[in-house]
Parts: C-alpha cells; sequence; structure tokens
C-alpha cells in the first residue's frame, strides 16, 4: 500500500535570533508536516520560547526563512502577519485569559472581532470547544472562579477557537501544580490523535 504523503506546513530555513550581542538561536533548520506532533526539549533558558515566538513572529528573527504553508512569513506585511496569527494558535504558561471577562466572552472575543465568525456562530463554538474538554459549565465564570488547569484548558480552547493550522504551546503545564498536569496533557493528547499539528 503506498504511503500517503503529508503536507509541510511549516519550514524553517537557518534561522538565528540575537538580542544584542546575545545570540539565543543560531542557524536552526526544520519542517513541521500536517498532523505532526514535535516536541522541543531543552534546559530552561536554551531559547525554546523565543523559537515558538518567532514561528508567529511574536519575535522578529535576526537572519533565516520560516515558511508557512509555503509562504516566507519574515517579509510579510503587519496586515498579513495578523491574518497569519489567526491560523497559528498559541498557548501561553500563563493562561493570558482576560480576568474582566467571562469564560465564553474570553473565547468568542477574537473569533468575532476578526470577523472569523458571528457573535452566534462563536457562541456555538464556544460551547462545543468547552464540552470537549468537559468545562461547558463554566462558560459564564471569571476566570479567577477556576483552578490553573481549568484556566490552561480554556486557554487551549480560545486559541482552538480561531480554528488555527497548528497549535504552539509554551511550556503549557510549566506553571501548573503536578496534580493539574494531567488534565492539560489529556487535552493536547486527544487534539494530537485528531490530527492537530502541535509544537
Amino acid at each position: 500500500m503506498a504511503e500517503i504523503s503529508k503536507k509541510t506546513l511549516l519550514e524553517v530555513k537557518n534561522l538565528s535570533k540575537s538580542f544584542g550581542d546575545l545570540r539565543v538561536l543560531k542557524d536552526i533548520s526544520m519542517e513541521v508536516e500536517q498532523s505532526e506532533v514535535i516536541s522541543i526539549i531543552g534546559p530552561s533558558g536554551s531559547g525554546k520560547s523565543t523559537f515558538l515566538r518567532c514561528l508567529n513572529l511574536m519575535e522578529h528573527p535576526t537572519s533565516g526563512e520560516i515558511f508557512f504553508e509555503g509562504t516566507d512569513i519574515t517579509r510579510i506585511s503587519e496586515s498579513e502577519m495578523n491574518r497569519l496569527r489567526q491560523r497559528m494558535g498559541m498557548v501561553f504558561q500563563h493562561f493570558n485569559l482576560f480576568p474582566n471577562m467571562t469564560i465564553r466572552r474570553n473565547i468568542t472575543l477574537a473569533p468575532v472581532r476578526t470577523g472569523l465568525m458571528t457573535q452566534a456562530e462563536a457562541d456555538d463554538k464556544a460551547t462545543q470547544l468547552l464540552r470537549r474538554v468537559s468545562l461547558e459549565e463554566k462558560a459564564d465564570a471569571y476566570p479567577n472562579q477556576l483552578s490553573g488547569g481549568q484556566k490552561q484548558r480554556i486557554a487551549i480552547v480560545r486559541a482552538l477557537a480561531m480554528n488555527p493550522k497548528v497549535m504552539l504551546f509554551d511550556e503549557p503545564t510549566s506553571a501548573l501544580d503536578p496534580e493539574m498536569v494531567g488534565e492539560v496533557l489529556a487535552v493536547m493528547k486527544e487534539l494530537a490523535e485528531s490530527g492537530m499539528t502541535m509544537v
């Protein structure tokens, strides 16, 4: 039986990043295929977060190229960059939820603001995603009413609400108490099994 060829979603060529005289990333090249799960492992301070932030241009590389779906994104305009970020979900260590908004509003804000969905469509999507991570009953709660593990699951849902092609995870369990790590890893495992491309 012939092997099905996978599409390369993300390709990094000779990526380097410096902050003044400090060279954090040096000549990194890699490819990420559709539905692939890639883990970047290294000690604290080795540049893992900087690398992830370069992939969606939250940090601009000092040199090198980053191709996303065949386009070199290091050369795109600001408006194109904003559209790119809609297709690259990112989950941070510290959740970054808006404390003054309900969980539903946290999830629906970006899809509605960017015109990706109407409010009704975004509300439906939020309900589906919250059900997927077993937090449907928290839709009208506020972030300060949730545990760390629940907040991180909501952060993942918020990223998924934009229908991204790839999900970037910046040490999503490092700020959690040990007993909360499992619930977040379970969601990530389910995403991987569903075919989500993850770095």
